[in-house]
């Protein structure tokens, strides 16, 4: 199935969309999803892997909303205010400014007035928030309003946040067979093991239902797996530390590397490992991509006393935790390859 003709962005029949692209085809995957997200008002779970392009996916639902429902609205809900603050910066250029589509952020930092999300097209929220706004829909008008709710990861259904997925989904559901205005449900994923379960609760039929494998990510990933034993968290997590440097040094010495870990405070524990094995090399400052004088001056504005020392030897922390100045110094040296 994925070797069907890539398809033309001019079948979006629509110049303003088309604009927002700078490609003149979709990908594999965003070509076989198109007739279902673009031309019909069914419920979609799409499973695909990592960068496949799933964000456009997303776009493409909204676009028949902007098309077809001019006066409703579209509810994007992503797991984490990061997420949230990315879709925005993107949103608010390509389709605020381009398409000329009121587009409003409603997290725990950013809550605008009632005002605001009533005059908003697209509004890109955390589930959270939107269960909060969402139990009062009979007293906000703007909620009836709401003609797609897009869900970003939905495979977290699984995780401890997932009861707030499962009430947002089924008080949409309720909310539609009380208004009479079906809600279109579009739930995105990474390569799904149950997709079929989660189709059904979803209430997709075949039509609806895209699960890409693994093997089809755009670009091929090569996966090592490292098992450590140990019951007990703090040392387990202690004991993944060192194999962690001696993977970097192997696999991406000199490229920028992500390393996840479960806490805000295990941001700092590793970090602060990651340091203690630079100081036994020859140059600890190796992991530092950048002039010694030029990130003293951005270390300066930095608030949080660990991202400090951190900064120094070339490793950011990122967590919800950190005051948002920080976050965004730490994205933008990484993303400028500027530290490790």
């Amino acid at each position: 199935l994925l070797d069907l003709q890539p398809l033309p962005v001019t079948a979006l029949g629509n110049r303003e969309f088309e604009s927002l692209y700078k490609f003149t085809h979709f990908n594999p995957i965003q070509t076989q999803i198109f007739h279902t997200l673009y031309h019909t008002d069914t419920n979609v779970l799409l499973g695909a892997p990592t960068g496949s392009g799933k964000t456009i996916a997303a776009e493409l639902a909204m676009f028949r909303v902007f098309n077809k429902y001019p006066s409703s609205k579209v509810v994007y809900i992503a797991p984490l205010k990061a997420l949230v603050r990315e879709r925005i910066e993107d949103w608010k250029i390509r389709i605020e400014e381009k398409l000329g589509k009121k587009v409003v952020e409603l997290t725990g930092d950013v809550t605008p007035d009632m005002r605001a999300i009533a005059q908003a097209d697209l509004i890109v929220t955390t589930p959270e928030k939107w269960d909060g706004v969402s139990r009062s829909w009979q007293n906000r008008s703007y909620v009836q309003k709401v003609a797609i709710l897009i869900i970003d990861e939905i495979h977290l259904l699984g995780e401890d946040r997932g009861p707030v997925l499962e009430v947002i989904v089924s008080r949409t559901n309720f909310i539609s067979s009380h208004t009479s205005k079906s809600v279109r449900v579009v739930g995105l994923s990474t390569a799904l093991a149950n997709a079929r379960d989660l189709a059904d609760w979803l209430g997709i039929r075949q039509v609806g239902l895209f699960n890409f494998r693994p093997s089809v990510r755009p670009v091929p990933l090569e996966v090592h797996i490292h098992g450590f034993p140990g019951q007990h968290y703090c040392p387990r997590m202690a004991s993944m530390n060192k194999p962690t440097f001696q993977a970097i040094r192997s696999h991406s010495p000199a490229k920028p590397v992500l390393i996840f870990v479960s806490s805000r405070r295990q941001t700092r524990l590793t970090a602060l490992d990651l340091i203690a094995y630079l100081a036994t090399e020859d140059n600890p400052k190796q992991w530092l991509h950048q002039d010694e004088r030029e990130i003293e001056d951005i270390i300066a504005t930095v608030r949080d006393s660990n991202l400090k020392l951190t900064l120094a030897f070339g490793i950011g922390m990122h967590h919800a935790g950190l005051h948002e100045r920080d976050r965004k110094t730490v994205e933008e040296l990484f993303v400028n390859c500027k530290i490790q």
